[in-house]
């Protein structure tokens, strides 16, 4: 049997540092009742983790989160209502700060930001 995509599962998460906890929560029931594997669904958390952290960082108002079941695991995608697209900086081995965009590329298959008509939408793609 083929396991065909879920509907997605969308929250809206005010621009507070709490915002990632939410985050994770609605990741890993989504991950569980699509049936995807615990290293799967580790690894989204880690990575919804950075994006609404970069979006409570970098940007105003509420976010939404949407996450979506894709034929080879899942999409994340954080949107705000900033219109500047994030850009990946050089690392600083002594700050604790900084490694967001780094953590994102490596444990997605794909990842990217959208402009949208009230901000953007960054994504990530995980298998």
């Amino acid at each position: 049997m083929r396991n065909e995509p879920a509907t997605p599962v969308a929250a809206t998460l005010p621009a507070t540092g709490g915002s990632s906890a939410r985050a994770r929560q609605v990741v890993r029931e989504a991950a569980a009742a699509w049936g995807l594997g615990e290293e799967l669904v580790e690894d989204a958390e880690l990575v919804v983790t950075e994006l609404v952290s970069n979006g409570v960082d970098h940007a105003t108002g509420p976010l939404e989160l949407t996450v979506a079941r894709t034929e080879a695991g899942l999409r994340i995608e954080v949107a705000d209502r900033s219109p500047e697209l994030p850009k990946p900086q050089p690392v600083q081995v002594e700050s604790v700060r900084g490694r967001g965009l780094v953590i994102v590329a490596a444990l997605s298959r794909a990842w990217g930001a959208t402009p949208t008509d009230t901000g953007k939408s960054v994504w990530a793609e995980l298998s």
